[in-house]
Order: structure tokens, then C-alpha cells, then sequence
């Protein structure tokens, strides 16, 4: 019989885990929570749910800055999701198809694989960064373009721009911007508690705003003189309804015919619906003096070899939770094509989920005939030891 294969996209915010039989992954927050009012447990993972009242919630994260710095904490959430509540996992007969982070340090990536392969004990283990998982599964839906990807990975930390040649980086056009989802949360607790109620406490229920309301705007300055009118002629302007975890389970946006009633907490929406998401094309508005993401693709592009231009601005993928933003697709070509050479034509690949991408293209490795080739098994890396993993495998 042969070994059943466990795929995880382990990203900072939200952990992806299924087998290679599944059709699609489990969603798993990666986290630790406590909650104010329950004081005699910890949630862990997608136990949140159970969680009767989500006001106020204390998150302890294994992540930091994209990076896996607290094992306690992972350590909890792997347990929960290899164990009996999750996949139960039988690690010794078990293959582990793993994302890391990219430009992962040295001490980071020794500790990973001596978990996965002395704590943990799977048969085998191949690692990856989530973009290679995406350039991986874009080349099978479309083998005609599979010579060279440019893989747009937004999630919850960063933004990363990553040209492939073939399944090799193009390390010379790799780009990093520091924006991700959690500086777009922050950025919008900070405006909704200056303008209207004080909400830096609410982390989960601003996000849940966030994704139920945002988007991106085609044209940032038509869309603000939309937002300052009043009444009827204003498009935009959007109330969300905040959960009170008595009548309201779940905070949602108020329908027009929605009587209110006293004792409803409504935040007003109006250009924070588009200003937020803006920072992914304009980091300066929140600090942040980079290049936004349109203008870093075409840098990027620039920076590998005059060949593989023409490819590569037809091959564009989209990955990541700030892909799913409505208007992002639309937005990201518009300004990538105002800049790009009039003789290359623009194409963008966006999946049906941006962000179970990765998980789909591990889903695939585990299937390819040559996986065997590309994993290190128990016995290779009792043998050859921490050199030979970070030998093997490059992030």
C-alpha cells in the first residue's frame, strides 16, 4: 500500500493542510488565542470558532515578520492539526509536502527540519517557498507557457515578486515589498479608531471587515469624488454592522431596507473601503518608502535577462490572501500594462483562490512520478543530517 502524502502551506496567518486525496485544504488560522472572557483555555487553530465571543481577542503567533520564531507555538497548532482533532497523521508512514518562508535564516531552517524529521518523524519531507508551488501548478494548467512564470505571492506579511526560469528563481529579479494583509488590518484599526471607535483591541472583527468591504479601486481619484457626496449619490459608503456575540453572531454589511435598532454598534465605511487596500499599490501611504506592486513587477521583470521579458509579462500569477481583494486583478494589469513595453502583450493568471494556490501546487508535486526524486527520506537524512536538507533544498 502506498504512503499517504500530507500537504501544508504553513503561512503566517492562515496554516492550508490536506492530504493529496483531498480536493481541497482545511483552512487553520496559525495561531495560539486567548479570549477575555474565557479564562480556563487557549484556542488553538480553528478552535476559535467555538469561541462564543470574539471581542477582544490575545493572539500569540509563531510568525514574526515572516519568519517562524516560536516553536512552542507552532509546535501547538501542528500537534492540533496532525492529531486525533485534525488529519491524524501516522508520521512514519507518512510523506510531507511543506512550504517555508523565502530568504529563511540558517538557525530557522536547521530547527524545521529537525522537527519535522527527529520530533515529528515523517518518511519523507520536500520543502518549498509557496511560489514555486504556485509556478509548479501554473505550468500544468498551462504547459504552453511554462518556459518562464512571474509569481505575485501577497499574503500576510509581505509581498513577493518571484521570476522563475523553468522551475529555477531568477534570483537577480526577486523583490520583496513590506506590505502585507496585516499591515492593511493595523493601518485600518488605526483610521476607524481616530475617526469613529476605538477598535485596537479588535483585531479578528476588523479583519473579518476588512475582507467583507474592501477593495480596490480602478481609479483611486474617481472613486474619491464619488465617496464625498452624500445621500443616493454615494456608491461607496458602506455600514457594517458589529457583532454584539448576543444578536449579532457576526458582524456583516447593513442592507438598505435593515431597520436599526439602539442597540447596534454600525461602523461608517466610506473611502477606507479603497484607501486601505491602496497601500499594496502606494506603500508611502502608510510609511512605507517602497515601490508598490505594479511598479515592482516591471522592475523586477527588467532586472532578469532581455530573453525572458516577453514571457514573462504573459505568464503573471496571482497568490496570497490580498489577491482575493475584488478589483485587485483588474487594478494590478491596468498599471502593469501602462508601463510595460508596448510590444509585450500582459497577461494575469488569477486561480479560483489566490490563496490555496501553493497548497494546489503541492498537491500536485505529491503526484508527479519524479516526487520520489525530490523528497529527503528519514533514512537520507539520518544519514547526511542538517547539511544535506539545507543542501537540497533552496528557498
Amino acid at each position: 500500500m502506498a504512503s499517504a502524502t500530507v500537504v501544508l502551506d504553513n503561512g503566517a496567518y492562515c496554516a492550508k493542510i490536506g492530504t493529496a486525496e483531498d480536493s481541497e485544504p482545511k483552512l487553520v488560522p496559525n495561531c495560539v488565542v486567548k479570549a477575555k472572557n474565557v479564562r480556563n483555555r487557549v484556542f488553538i487553530g480553528d478552535q476559535v470558532e467555538e469561541c462564543k465571543d470574539l471581542s477582544g481577542l490575545y493572539y500569540l503567533l509563531p510568525f514574526q515578520k515572516g519568519y517562524l520564531v516560536n516553536w512552542e507555538i507552532e509546535r501547538q497548532v501542528w500537534d492540533h492539526m496532525f492529531g486525533k482533532d485534525g488529519l491524524q497523521v501516522d508520521f512514519g508512514d507518512t510523506n510531507l509536502v511543506v512550504t517555508e518562508p523565502y530568504f529563511n535564516f540558517s538557525a530557522i531552517r536547521e530547527s524545521f527540519y529537525e522537527v519535522l524529521f527527529e520530533e515529528y518523524q515523517f518518511k519523507s519531507v520536500f520543502s518549498a517557498n509557496p511560489s514555486f508551488l504556485c509556478q509548479y501548478k501554473n505550468s500544468k494548467l498551462y504547459p504552453e507557457d511554462a518556459l518562464c512564470t512571474l509569481v505575485i505571492d501577497s499574503g500576510y506579511s509581505f509581498t513577493y515578486i518571484v521570476p522563475y526560469h523553468k522551475e529555477n528563481i531568477v534570483r537577480e529579479g526577486m523583490k520583496r515589498i513590506n506590505i502585507g494583509g496585516k499591515v492593511l488590518t493595523n493601518h485600518l484599526k488605526e483610521v476607524i479608531s481616530y475617526r469613529q471607535l476605538m477598535v485596537m483591541d479588535e483585531t479578528y472583527v476588523i479583519n473579518q471587515l476588512k475582507e467583507d468591504v474592501c477593495y480596490v479601486a480602478d481609479d483611486f481619484y474617481k472613486h474619491m469624488e464619488i465617496a464625498k457626496h452624500r445621500g443616493k449619490e454615494n456608491t461607496v459608503c458602506q455600514e457594517y454592522v458589529l457583532p454584539d456575540y448576543t444578536q449579532v453572531k457576526r458582524g456583516h454589511v447593513r442592507s438598505e431596507n435593515q431597520p436599526i435598532t439602539g442597540s447596534e454598534q454600525i461602523i461608517r465605511m466610506n473611502n477606507e473601503r479603497f484607501a486601505i487596500p491602496e497601500a499594496l499599490f502606494h506603500p508611502s501611504d502608510v510609511g512605507v518608502q517602497e515601490m508598490g506592486i505594479a511598479e515592482s513587477v516591471v522592475h523586477a521583470i527588467s532586472c532578469t535577462p532581455e530573453k525572458m521579458h516577453a514571457h514573462l509579462y504573459k505568464n503573471i500569477v496571482l497568490s496570497g490572501g490580498n489577491c482575493v481583494l475584488p478589483g485587485f486583478e483588474n487594478r494590478i494589469y491596468s498599471e502593469i500594462r501602462s508601463m510595460a513595453p508596448s510590444m509585450f502583450d500582459v497577461k494575469i493568471r488569477k486561480s479560483k483562490n489566490p490563496v490555496t494556490l501553493p497548497w494546489e501546487g503541492g498537491v500536485e508535486i505529491a503526484k508527479d512520478p519524479t516526487f520520489s526524486e525530490r523528497v529527503i527520506s528519514q533514512a537520507q537524512y539520518n544519514e547526511g543530517g542538517l547539511a544535506y536538507c539545507m543542501e537540497h533544498f533552496t528557498v
